[in-house]
């Protein structure tokens, strides 16, 4: 099924309005979902407790009609508790599959960073491959796939740091901020006149495996011009001659970035990219990719501060 720019606008702002029912502000965050989501890319969030991070990557899988497995990362947990493993039937004389939580549409890997590195590296083939192979056996994943992990920045003590490796095969590195003060009297609102939190449940699905298909579709088949494939690999490039940056970003990140333009344009009800689109993405996309040298993380510098700069030293196309 095919969906004319029209039908994209009209479906994805039925998306937002049902989000916005429950999460008050957080736009940058939910557009930046719904992307993940259309892309067909994983999407880390990062932010403080408390600032809807999980309450987001629920609500997202509740607006789909699919299914959704939540895994509580923590120091003790094992690949097998996510992968699943081999049990002996006595029965049948013979082993069977148990499947662990990652076998689900929508994946919530909570405080990701908690598990030490064998318990994430199980996510490696898993988000690349979209598949698992337990006992030289490979099981695929269901489609759509989507893995949406969160960390919180400040609570150091107990967590392992993502490898590169690891952060590359997300799409997009979402910060997570605060809400303004009217905002979050909204929230006080909300909570005050329901009871209590909102109750998911209660909420029913809004769009089918086909339907995310077919928004899928129309991101792929969306018109990118050869200026702006320039555009974007200039942008990328130029992280890797920085002197600001010990590390740029690779092939991946290009990809990255143009598929979360793309995504990007459709969410604005266009079939094609224009460069604001790069420019609105390039921040989540490359901030996880690009390693700042010492000397700039020491000034106070952030991997934002280097994108930013960069965006303003190449030529935009027109």
């Amino acid at each position: 099924m095919n969906l004319t720019p029209e039908q994209t606008a009209e479906t994805i702002s039925r998306v937002r309005t049902h989000i916005a029912r429950v999460i008050v502000g957080q736009t940058d965050l939910v557009d930046h979902l719904l992307i993940a989501l259309l892309t067909d890319g994983h999407v880390l969030l990062e932010g403080v407790p408390g600032v809807a991070k999980t309450l987001a990557a629920r609500l997202t899988a509740r607006l789909l009609h699919c299914s959704f497995g939540r895994i509580q990362f923590t120091p003790d947990l094992m690949p097998a508790d996510v992968l699943g493993t081999n049990i002996f039937d006595q029965r049948t004389m013979d082993f069977t599959f148990r499947r662990g939580p990652v076998f689900a549409n929508i994946v919530l890997a909570d405080e990701i960073n908690r598990a030490p590195a064998k318990t994430q590296s199980a996510l490696f083939e898993v988000m690349e491959e979209r598949q698992c192979t337990i006992d030289g056996v490979s099981h695929p994943m269901p489609a759509p796939f989507l893995v949406i992990a969160t960390q919180n920045p400040i609570e150091q003590e107990g967590t392992y740091r993502l490898p590169e490796a690891q952060l590359d095969r997300f799409l997009m590195k979402v910060v997570v901020g605060y809400p303004n003060t009217d905002e979050e009297v909204e929230i006080l609102r909300r909570h005050q006149a329901a009871g209590g939190a909102p109750d998911l449940m209660a909420i029913q699905p809004l769009l089918t495996i086909e339907d995310v298909a077919a928004l899928r579709s129309a991101v792929r088949q969306a018109t990118v011009e050869e200026s702006i494939l320039s555009y974007i690999a200039t942008i990328v490039q130029s992280t890797r001659i920085n002197a600001s940056l010990e590390l740029g970003g690779s092939p991946r990140a290009s990809i990255g970035l143009l598929m979360a333009a793309k995504g990007r344009a459709v969410l604005e009800g266009r079939d094609f990219v224009i460069p604001d689109d790069v420019q609105a993405v390039a921040r989540p996309v490359l901030r996880h990719r690009i390693l700042l040298t010492p000397e700039r993380e020491m000034d106070g510098s952030t991997a934002d501060d280097v994108i930013g700069a960069l965006l303003t030293t190449i030529d935009v196309p027109r």
